[in-house]
């Protein structure tokens, strides 16, 4: 029996060793494949996991967005309502005074110029914030995640002390910011509005012309020697002296300070935190400068002026006398100018209300500006983009 063993181990030996190899061959490579696929499988697993930790952190960072936005809105209404002051000249009205028609002619200016900067800066104020909160929780996941390594080249070092102070430059839009809007605003709506007789009546459509005007101005893409023709007329602004770089919005100045304030305290910056502050302002301010945040205020603008001409327009009736067969039955009546100007006047209590706002909702849940904000921390929040 052993003897034919060998025989047939010596007959067929290089079959033998050349099976046995294959079987081997065979073995070692099922279990380099149960090993990849094992390793390919907790990778899939490790990124499923990561990526269901950013989505939630994500999530989280725009809940705080939008009750952050929500918590400042008071205060930007008590500032509007200090710098555009009518209340005061309605109970000068009361008394009948000899300059009654002077009082007027202000609380016009004041009506709509309330009303305008209501859109202009709650609109600038949910955006910018949008920014502000993704770019910090952007960071802040790398800072837990990746090692505290992101685009600085250095530790973050992302501390509560410097989110504090990055967030607080929000003030500016609130303070000085505030104040060159209002200037500009009073400026163009008197030049768009001023000359209309407080008796003259005015249209639903022709109001939508005039605020229409008014934005034209104030978001042409240059400031400097700006002029609009109007009826044949030119309007020129002196508030509009100050120029803009071409492709900016100019709404921009009025959300953080200028550029050279900042590079100007580089000097003072001693301590980590506020080198850490200012390089976040930077990156703020570029993506200010960017395409995609110009295109995204303007939808949050043109989405605010659709709501204020909607409060405005429930306050026209539809006309009920006999109307030619061309016309909708539906058409609005005219108001006097005059009756308008305690409507816009208050159109700053509904577009800055307290919480539930619905005009903020509305803004923060627009698919433009969600879009914009996972962009915006997808950026942020990855090596791999920082990098480039």
């Amino acid at each position: 029996m052993w003897n034919a063993m060998r025989t047939f181990v010596r007959r067929h030996r290089r079959k033998l060793v050349f099976a046995g190899a294959l079987v081997g061959g065979l073995y070692l490579l099922g279990n380099y494949t149960q090993r990849k696929l094992v390793g390919l499988q907790e990778q899939e697993a490790t990124e499923l996991l990561a990526q269901l930790r950013r989505q939630h952190h994500f999530e989280n960072s725009q809940r705080t967005c939008n009750s952050t936005v929500l918590s400042i809105i008071p205060s930007l209404r008590k500032s509007i309502i200090q710098q555009l002051e009518s209340e005061s000249l309605t109970a000068v009205l009361k008394s009948k005074p000899a300059n009654k028609l002077e009082i007027w002619e202000d609380l016009k200016i004041l009506g709509f110029s309330r009303a305008i900067v209501a859109v202009y800066s709650t609109s600038a104020l949910a955006v910018l914030l949008c920014v502000q909160l993704n770019i910090i929780g952007g960071y802040i996941y790398l800072d837990n995640r990746v090692e505290n390594f992101g685009a600085f080249g250095q530790k973050l070092k992302l501390s509560y002390g410097a989110q504090q102070r990055y967030l607080s430059s929000v003030e500016h839009l609130l303070g000085d910011g505030l104040r060159q809007l209002v200037t500009l605003v009073k400026c163009v709506v008197q030049d768009v509005v001023g000359c209309v007789q407080l008796k003259q009546a005015v249209s639903l459509a022709k109001l939508r012309d005039f605020i229409a005007d008014i934005r034209r101005i104030i978001e042409a893409s240059t400031l400097g020697n700006l002029s609009e023709i109007e009826g044949g007329t030119i309007i020129q602004s002196p508030c509009l002296a100050q120029g803009h770089s071409p492709g900016i919005s100019p709404l921009v100045r009025f959300m953080l300070p200028d550029e050279d304030d900042c590079f100007s305290a580089q000097t003072r910056i001693s301590t980590d935190e506020e080198r850490t502050t200012l390089k976040l302002l930077d990156e703020t301010r570029d993506m200010m400068e960017s395409r995609d945040f110009n295109l995204v205020l303007q939808s949050c603008l043109d989405r605010g002026f659709a709501r204020l001409m909607d409060n405005v327009g429930c306050f026209f009736e539809p006309s009920t006398g006999p109307l030619p067969e061309a016309k909708s039955c539906e058409q609005p009546n005219s108001l006097p100018l005059a009756k308008l100007i305690p409507i816009f006047n208050g159109q700053v209590h509904s577009i800055c209300s307290d919480a539930p706002n619905h005009f903020i909702q509305e803004l923060l849940t627009m698919d433009v500006i969600e879009n914009f904000a996972a962009n915006l921390y997808e950026a942020f929040s990855t090596p791999e983009q920082l990098c480039k």
